[in-house]
């Protein structure tokens, strides 16, 4: 996402809208872009840096590592912020930015069931059934013998 700096007034700027999606280049590690990048963003020029804020939403098909298959996730950065010196008079390029912020929110672990709307298919560990009262081993320190 480029910005136009002469298309910025002294006021700050709205921008939002729709755009390729910036971490296509992630598919070999099972990131799959399911969509285009939707942003909502301030951006203002203060004191010889630019500004930008705001919130971004990237679907992307994930794996889940428990039962293994492919589901939807929406990064959401709601958050956006960043601060960058003016490197020229024509434009400044966000798309590193946005692409760093998007990577830093996509889960480790990504589970098909994290939002609860899917149930996970794969087997579930079994509750194995404990006495309620936990059994205590006092047995070793009965044992021991102080000299006072």
């Amino acid at each position: 996402m480029k910005i136009h700096l002469k298309q910025i007034p002294a006021q700050d700027l709205h921008l939002e809208g729709d755009e390729a999606c910036p971490i296509h280049d992630v598919e070999a590690e099972g990131i799959r872009c399911a969509g285009q990048l939707h942003y909502s963003i301030d951006v203002g020029i203060a004191g010889g840096a630019l500004w930008a804020r705001g919130s971004l939403l990237q679907p992307v098909e994930l794996r889940c590592v428990s039962c293994l298959e492919k589901f939807v996730y929406e990064i959401r950065v709601p958050g956006f912020a960043v601060q960058t010196e003016l490197p020229g008079p024509e434009t400044v390029d966000l798309t590193p930015f946005i692409r760093e912020d998007l990577l830093l929110n996509l889960p480790a672990h990504p589970r098909c069931n994290r939002d609860g709307n899917r149930v996970c298919k794969a087997k579930q560990p079994e509750t194995v059934e404990q006495d309620t009262k936990p059994k205590l081993d006092w047995s070793a320190l009965d044992k021991l013998k102080l000299n006072r």
